[in-house]
């Protein structure tokens, strides 16, 4: 089910948020201070669980093929879209969502069944989603990102044997952070640092944590830094 898309001021977060129908500036997909849409979801993708991303790819694959940006859905028809388990993995991945700021869910009131149903969210593109919580976790600062760092993430987002804290691993490697440091970032101890690298070493084909590196970034500038994929609500995992 798909509703007329909201104005600015309907919603909480109004900046650069425009009509998908009516000559929009901002659209689902775009490049945001010169980083590709192909990028950015790269880090998204890191960012969110795997039952959470899979369903914000639903979600966002919806909204655009009706041209809006507001759809409202039930449970059962969100795990059928998203293909997840059950209703419990559904309900886990739309707080994970809305906790990262993916998309915001609003309440119906009315007298149809249907409406009584079924919730209505609001798709935030990945451009979007990032400057929402760039705007709310690092107020008033400026974080850069260089292609190298954007490089060593689509690599990374893209190399479908990793788990997803495998591939956190991997690019606080490439960030050039030592085992602790990354046990520090993660939340993890170091003796699971070190688990994780023996797989990502193996899975890569590499030996030590210097060819790793070398395949994340090839011939690139060292990465300032990948901050801002680790430093958000905690996943439920």
């Amino acid at each position: 089910m798909f509703l007329p898309t909201l104005s600015p001021s309907d919603v909480s977060y109004g900046a650069d948020l425009y009509d998908l129908p009516n000559g929009n500036k901002k659209a689902l997909k775009g490049e945001v201070a010169g980083i590709s849409h192909s990028q950015t979801m790269a880090k998204l993708k890191l960012s969110h669980t795997p039952a959470e991303h899979q369903l914000y790819q639903a979600l966002l694959e919806e909204a655009g093929s009706a041209h809006t940006r507001i759809c409202a859905f039930s449970t059962r028809q969100l795990m059928v879209l998203a293909q997840l388990p059950n209703y419990s993995a559904v309900r886990r991945a739309l707080h994970g969502l809305i906790n990262k700021q993916s998309i915001e869910d609003y309440r119906i009131a009315g007298d149809l069944f249907s409406m009584r149903q079924a919730t209505v969210y609001l798709i935030f593109s990945p451009e979007e989603i990032l400057a929402r919580r760039t705007a709310s976790h690092y107020s008033g600062q400026h974080h850069s990102t260089d292609a190298a760092s954007d490089q060593a993430i689509e690599r990374v987002a893209d190399f479908q044997g990793l788990s997803r804290r495998e591939a956190q691993v991997a690019l606080c490697c490439a960030e050039g952070l030592t085992n602790t440091e990354i046990g520090k970032r993660l939340h993890i101890s170091e003796q699971t640092v070190k688990y994780h690298l023996r797989h990502i070493f193996v899975k890569y084909g590499v030996r030590r944590r210097t060819e790793l590196v070398s395949r994340l970034l090839s011939q690139a500038a060292q990465p300032e830094t990948a901050r801002e994929i680790f430093e958000l609500p905690a996943p439920h995992e």
